[in-house]
């Protein structure tokens, strides 16, 4: 029979840096991650507005990306230090922690919500509807979090449940037990696929144009299913009630928030329906 003992598994080598400048300084690829990310979407954002997809025009799309970037690294900062973060690390331990980021310690909840601030911001200032911004930004957020989650692999944190799975990695943070590499699981579902579905269905169909927040809805609802499938191979940063953590938690919140666009941008395309029938 062969065991974890017997069986040899990958222990996790992958150095954080891209390039050093000094034992703890230099170019992080979780930096490099949220780079590439903001750079996809912006690229995306182009190209909507040449395919007549997007009301944002050039000038406008770069605003956009700054409320966006603005409100990612702020929501989820600050997401992550009231969520997540406890004893020494937490705010009430010391406020100064919440500027400390070379430590580490982002929420993609706490970003989601810094994204809709954003959102609300730019939509009010360039009278533009939200829901369509909203609709635009889901289906290029997935990019981002899929660079973030290879980029959680690569720091090696984050890491899965013990486990005798082939593919199992053994991380040196972690007690030397090989564990499920549940950053690449999130990678494919929250990022490649949740892409993949939301550009199907901005292209394929006219639900973006005809209902203005539905898509976004969906998105909330399929990262939310795909988190909380996940989280059962993660090791859990806290367990709050029946075996239920605090990403399955936040997550539920997420579904409800996605239901509520999708009922209120099927409510508001009946009654425009209703209005054109009336005519």
């Amino acid at each position: 029979m062969i065991t974890a003992q017997t069986r040899a598994y990958w222990t996790h080598d992958l150095d954080p840096f891209l390039i050093r400048f000094g034992e703890n300084f230099g170019i992080r690829w979780y930096g490099l991650s949220y780079l590439m990310g903001f750079l996809v979407a912006f690229l995306l954002l182009r190209f909507y507005f040449d395919k007549k997809r997007s009301p944002l025009n050039p000038e406008q799309q770069t605003n956009f990306m700054t409320y966006i970037i603005l409100g990612v690294l702020a929501g989820g900062r600050l997401g992550y230090m009231l969520l997540y973060s406890s004893g020494r690390e937490s705010l009430a331990a010391n406020p100064l922690n919440l500027f400390k980021v070379w430590e580490g310690g982002m929420a993609s909840h706490g970003g989601f919500v810094g994204v809709v601030i954003a959102i609300l911001l730019f939509a009010r200032n360039n009278r533009i509807p939200a829901s369509r911004l909203m609709d635009i930004i889901v289906s290029v957020g997935p990019a981002g979090l899929f660079f973030g989650r290879m980029a959680n692999f690569i720091n090696g944190e984050l890491w899965g449940k013990v486990s005798q799975v082939p593919w199992a990695v053994i991380f040196p943070e972690a007690p030397g037990q090989p564990r499920h590499p549940s950053q690449l699981y999130e990678a494919g579902l929250e990022g490649l696929v949740m892409f993949l579905y939301v550009q199907h269905r901005f292209w394929r169909n006219r639900v973006a144009q005809d209902r203005p927040g539905h898509l976004a809805g969906e998105f909330l609802i399929g990262y939310s299913v795909a988190r909380i499938f996940c989280e059962q191979f993660r090791e859990p940063d806290d367990v709050l009630i029946a075996g239920v953590s605090k990403g399955q938690f936040y997550s539920i919140g997420l579904v409800a928030m996605g239901i509520v666009l999708i009922v209120l941008s099927r409510s508001k395309a009946a009654r425009n329906e209703a209005a054109k029938s009336g005519d």
